[in-house]
């Protein structure tokens, strides 16, 4: 099972910094159902768990930062040993996954609306085919309201939805997507009309569309962490389940509807 998922995320394309592989699990245990998920929490044990999973995969590390203990009275801790109590192995593909081709970015660049060819926005130094970020074309011109409405109904619902910088109107043909926080990736989309990604923070907003105005720059698009990096989870479940199937392996996968997003309503200030 390990090795036909680290054969479509390699394990190598990870960041330094990342944690990737298998979290807690014995590798020689044989599993019949999956859960893919993007954030290891309490919740989506507690669906795995309820649907009688052997496996999770998700997208975002347990422990990111490493750490000096897994005891039962923290959060983390008590996640482990109750996967663990209940022979439920946690796996998971993190930057590598973002890298793949195809990845994060291609299943989100698809969730939006772009069915063409796609092509990395910083192509791996090994591989053209792979990297971070995504762009590409729509079928038919938008503006940029149109084009933000789409992509509001082709990702996953969240609280706050969408954030939108630049005018409405704007025609919009190239698009360009990043799954995740997609903040150093700024400075490789000066060709598309908009970057649509996560966790935009205010300073580096603002100074790419003061810089764009004066040289009709890309409009930039904000969605959630969480349903950026969502649609990624039907793709990879059906990459596992065709590659496993070609070997004569069968597996039940699911893809947890579980939102995870941290925010959970939103409120206005009033006038």
């Amino acid at each position: 099972m390990i090795a036909e998922i680290e054969s479509t995320y390699d394990p190598a394309w990870a960041e330094p910094w990342d944690a990737v592989g298998l979290v807690c699990g014995d590798p020689k245990q044989p599993v019949n159902k999956i859960l893919f998920a993007v954030d290891p929490v309490a919740s989506v044990a507690d669906e795995a768990l309820e649907w009688g999973a052997g496996l999770i995969v998700t997208h975002h590390p347990l422990y990111l930062r490493g750490t000096t203990t897994v005891a039962a009275d923290t959060v983390k801790g008590a996640l482990i040993h109750r996967l663990i109590r209940n022979d439920i192995a946690l796996y998971t593909a993190h930057t590598n996954a973002d890298v793949a081709d195809p990845g994060v970015s291609d299943a989100l660049a698809r969730a939006v609306g772009l069915s063409g060819e796609l092509r990395p926005l910083r192509p791996a130094p090994d591989d053209p085919h792979r990297g971070l970020g995504r762009v590409g074309e729509l079928d038919t011109p938008l503006t940029l309201q149109e084009f933000a409405d789409q992509a509001a109904r082709g990702l996953p619902r969240t609280a706050w939805g969408l954030r939108v910088a630049g005018d409405p109107s704007l025609l919009v043909r190239t698009v360009a997507v990043s799954g995740g926080a997609g903040d150093s990736l700024l400075d490789t989309v000066h060709g598309a009309d908009v970057f649509l990604t996560a966790d935009l923070r205010h300073h580096p907003a603002s100074e790419f569309m003061q810089s764009g105005a004066a040289g009709a720059g890309p409009a930039l698009i904000d969605a959630a962490h969480w349903a950026t990096e969502w649609p990624w989870l039907p793709q990879a479940a059906e990459l596992l389940t065709s590659g496993l199937a070609a070997k004569g392996i069968s597996v039940e996968t699911r893809v947890s509807e579980t939102v995870t997003d941290a925010w959970t309503t939103t409120a206005q200030c009033e006038e």
